[in-house]
């Protein structure tokens, strides 16, 4: 594994681990606070309230969780929000935050009740028309956080009652039980949104009129325009930015890498990599290489492994011309299936989220 930090731990696992098995068997960690121990996450005395704006206030056991409602299995791909942020920091400018390379993702079989099913089972008690606006907050006490005593997320709530969204309440990983690293006993999984908001170790769900107040939703993990170049000019834009929810389409070359020197074959090098569709725009239909800058785009090859599905990553594969002797540089891009398609460069911002520039790789030498 890559390690960021061991205090909290974050962590990635390198390119070709992460790619070796389309379902991912250990992914990326991020944590904002320590990791519980195993008595702070006893499942047979944990308990998730549901309250706020519900006829009927509950309080479910992971048994109940698993026992009381019907289970549903999505597979789909986890991102954190800063995934590619070492690209943005070194393709466009610096940044602030963890230098998250490519590795902040995993592709997972989740398992647990629908979100819809549980809220139904407290019923939703606002109007019709204050539902637009409502959302649904997730919040853990269970350990504290480097910025807040708490960590907590939201989403709206038209997403959390919408079945096609497939948001889970997550008991298992892969067929098998959470492991305290990834939320157990209980994570909420939101097919298509950024990792941020897949809250951990899950205590509290509230129905709500507004966003959860959390540090992590407020004052991080947003987009800010380019006007807020450090801490004390990026402060008006907290309150006006839209904290991320879905994740931008996206595509990386995994093989080769930037540095790398590569030997032709034909006069062609083999390439690689994954590619991850937007929000629930997916599945990615299309990726394309390019070895003149982005002049002229040759489409890779999609792999088909059985388990995708509109929120999966695909890996692809394709064979470039270079010429012995260059520098070669290789950029690919994805498409997804409601024709979102990545830039060449998304605009800067602080914290960089959501980079989802061309894959790269430069700086190749060519034998």
């Amino acid at each position: 594994m890559h390690t960021h930090d061991t205090q909290p731990l974050n962590d990635e696992p390198p390119i070709d681990k992460l790619m070796s098995s389309f379902i991912t068997s250990d992914g990326y960690h991020r944590n904002h606070g320590s990791l519980p121990t195993a008595a702070q996450v006893d499942e047979n005395r944990h308990r998730v309230l549901v309250d706020g704006f519900v006829e009927t206030t509950l309080s479910l056991s992971a048994a109940d969780l698993r026992t009381k409602f019907r289970q549903h299995e999505v597979v789909c791909a986890l991102q954190c929000a800063g995934n590619r942020r070492h690209d943005m920091r070194t393709a466009v400018k610096d940044v602030e935050g963890i230098d998250w390379l490519d590795g902040a993702v995993m592709n997972c079989r989740w398992k647990g009740p629908l979100l819809k099913d549980v809220l139904e089972g407290a019923v939703v008690a606002l109007d019709s028309h204050q539902i637009p606006n409502a959302h649904v907050a997730f919040a853990s006490e269970v350990v504290g956080c480097e910025n807040d005593s708490w960590y907590g997320a939201s989403i709206p709530l038209g997403r959390a009652l919408d079945r096609s969204k497939e948001v889970v309440l997550a008991l298992e990983r892969n067929g098998e039980l959470l492991g305290i690293h990834h939320g157990y006993p209980v994570r909420v999984i939101v097919p298509g949104v950024a990792g941020a908001r897949a809250v951990k170790w899950l205590e509290k769900i509230t129905v709500q009129l507004q966003e959860s107040n959390n540090y992590y939703m407020q004052k991080d993990y947003k987009a800010l325009p380019p006007d807020a170049q450090d801490d004390q000019s990026a402060e008006p834009f907290w309150g006006t930015t839209p904290a991320v929810q879905d994740m931008p389409v996206n595509s990386v070359i995994a093989h080769p890498r930037t540095g790398d020197t590569v030997r032709l074959d034909g006069g062609e090098v083999a390439c690689r990599g994954y590619a991850l569709p937007s929000g629930d725009g997916g599945p990615v239909v299309k990726v394309e290489v390019s070895t003149n800058l982005g002049k002229t785009w040759k489409a890779a090859e999609l792999e088909n492994h059985g388990d995708d599905s509109k929120w999966t990553w695909v890996f692809w594969k394709a064979s470039v011309e270079l010429k012995s002797g260059e520098a070669g540089t290789i950029y690919s891009r994805a498409t997804d299936a409601l024709g979102n398609t990545q830039p060449e460069s998304p605009p800067w911002n602080l914290r960089g989220v959501c980079y989802n520039g061309y894959g790269e790789a430069k700086d190749l030498t060519v034998e």
